[in-house]
C-alpha cells in the first residue's frame, strides 16, 4: 500500500491493526447503535460497572487491548482465572479498577470500584443521588425523559413493561401511571440510575 501510494504522489501512511474490542455483552463489536458500549464520557462508577456486566468469556479480550498490562501479567491473570486461584469476579474486579484507572486515575477507579460493591453486592444506595422534585399529575414516563434517566419514551414503557423501574424500591407495572408522591422517595432506572423524587 504504501509503493502505491507514492506511486500516485501520496505521502505513505502507516496502518495500526489491532483487535477488535467486543461490547458488553461479550460478542459484537462495541458499538453505540447496538447499546453494548461502554462511554468514555461517562463516570467512573458508571464505567466501573459496565466492565463488571461484561461476560467471563470476554475478559482476556479487554484486558489484551485496554489494560495497561504486560502480556506476562495477563497471562498469570488468566492461569489464575483457569486454575481456580482466582474467582472470575475478582478478576473481572482487577479488570474494571485497571481499565477505569486508565481514564479516571486510580481514585476514580477506586471511587468506582466502592460504588459498585455497595450498591450492586451490598444493594445499598448510592449517596450521590440527583434530586428532582416531582410535579403531582404528571406521567412517570413525561417525568424519567425529562429527567435524563432514560432517552426515550419508548424506552421507558420497555423498562417498565420489564419491571426495570422502580419507586421506593417496588417495580412500576403501569406505563401510564401518574407521579402522587406525598414523600421523598428514590427511583430506580434499570440497575444502576437512582434519583431522588421529593413532592
Amino acid at each position: 500500500g504504501r509503493k502505491l501510494q507514492e506511486a500516485l504522489g501520496q505521502r505513505p501512511q502507516v496502518g495500526i491493526i489491532t483487535g477488535i474490542l467486543p461490547g458488553t455483552d461479550g460478542v459484537q463489536r462495541m458499538s453505540k447503535s447496538t447499546g453494548n458500549h461502554i462511554p468514555v464520557a461517562t463516570t467512573a462508577e458508571d464505567m466501573f460497572g459496565k466492565l463488571m456486566s461484561v461476560p467471563d468469556t470476554a475478559l482476556g479480550v479487554y484486558m489484551r487491548l485496554v489494560t495497561r498490562w504486560s502480556p506476562a501479567a495477563v497471562q498469570v491473570v488468566e492461569e489464575r482465572i483457569a486454575s481456580g486461584a482466582l474467582h472470575p469476579r475478582d478478576g473481572k474486579m482487577q479488570i474494571a479498577h485497571e481499565i477505569t484507572a486508565v481514564f479516571y486515575g486510580a481514585e476514580g477507579a477506586a471511587q468506582g470500584q466502592a460504588h459498585f460493591e455497595r450498591v450492586f453486592q451490598r444493594r445499598e444506595l448510592p449517596d450521590d443521588m440527583p434530586l428532582f422534585a416531582a410535579v403531582a399529575g404528571a406521567k412517570l414516563v413525561d417525568f424519567v425523559v425529562s429527567a435524563g434517566l432514560v432517552p426515550t419514551k419508548s424506552e421507558a414503557r420497555r423498562l417498565i413493561k420489564q419491571g426495570g423501574i422502580k419507586l421506593g424500591g417496588v417495580a412500576v407495572a403501569d406505563t401510564e401511571m401518574l407521579l402522587q408522591i406525598t414523600e421523598a422517595t428514590v427511583i430506580q432506572v434499570g440497575k444502576r440510575k437512582f434519583a431522588r423524587l421529593t413532592p
